[in-house]
C-alpha cells in the first residue's frame, strides 16, 4: 500500500466521503445491496482536499502519460475534477455523457476532438467499470487514441479488473478498497465486525445481502 493510496482513502474518510453501514445497506444503481458507499463528489466541497486530489491526478499523468493531447472527464462525477486537472496541465479539456445529448447536435462527447489526438481519461469511481469502458470507447470511436484511465478509487473488483484487460485500456487509480479498509481500522472508522463485513461482501457483491 502507497503513501498516496492511504492519504487518499484518509481524506476520503475524513470529509465523509465514505460510509460505512452493515447493517443499513445502501442499493446501488445496479441493484446490488453495498455495506459501503463512496461518494467522491464531495471532494468538490473541500478545497484543500480537492488541490491535494488534483495535484495526485497531475503528477501521475505527468509520470505516466506526458505525452497526453487531451484530459476527458466522464459524466458527471468526473467532469469537475478532469476540467481542473486539464487547467493545471494546460491541455485542451473534453467530457464524456453517459448517453448522447437528446436535443440538438446529440453529442455523447463534449468539445473539441481531433481524429488521433492522445486522450487520458478521468474518472472517479470504478465498481464494475461497464460505464467507464463505454466512456473510454466513445473517445476512441471518435477518433481519439485513449492512453489510459485514472480514477480516484476502485473497488477492485476481478469482474472490473478483467474487464479493462480485454479492452486493453490501462487503469491507474489514486486509492482502492484494500486501502480503504486498511486506513479505516488504523482511525477506529471500522470494528473488527465490520471488516469481517465488508470483506465477505467484496467477495460476491452481486449476491451479498439476498
Amino acid at each position: 500500500m502507497s503513501l498516496v493510496e492511504t492519504e487518499v482513502a484518509k481524506k476520503l474518510i475524513d470529509i465523509k466521503a465514505i460510509k460505512v453501514q452493515p447493517d443499513a445497506p445502501f442499493t446501488w444503481a445496479s441493484g446490488w445491496k453495498s455495506p459501503i458507499y463512496c461518494d467522491n463528489r464531495k471532494i468538490l466541497s473541500y478545497p484543500d482536499t480537492r488541490a491535494f486530489v488534483r495535484d495526485r491526478f497531475v503528477e501521475m499523468i505527468k509520470n505516466k502519460y506526458l505525452q497526453a493531447d487531451v484530459i476527458a472527464g466522464v459524466a458527471t462525477g468526473a467532469i469537475a475534477m478532469g476540467a481542473l486537472v486539464a487547467e493545471v496541465l494546460g491541455l485542451p479539456f473534453i467530457y464524456i455523457r453517459s448517453a448522447p445529448k437528446g436535443h440538438g447536435l446529440e453529442n455523447l462527447i463534449e468539445g473539441v476532438l481531433h481524429e488521433g489526438q492522445k486522450v487520458v481519461v478521468v474518472e472517479d469511481l470504478i465498481s464494475t467499470g461497464g460505464s467507464s469502458l463505454n466512456a473510454a470507447e466513445a473517445v476512441v470511436k471518435a477518433g481519439g487514441n485513449v492512453l489510459g484511465m485514472v480514477a480516484i478509487f476502485t473497488y477492485g473488483f476481478p469482474h472490473a479488473i478483467e474487464n479493462f484487460a480485454k479492452a486493453g485500456i490501462e487503469l491507474t487509480t489514486l486509492s482502492n478498497y484494500h486501502a480503504l479498509i486498511e486506513t479505516a481500522v488504523s482511525l477506529n472508522e471500522v470494528s473488527a465486525s465490520q471488516v469481517e463485513t465488508l470483506m465477505k461482501w467484496r467477495e460476491n457483491p452481486a449476491e451479498w445481502g439476498k
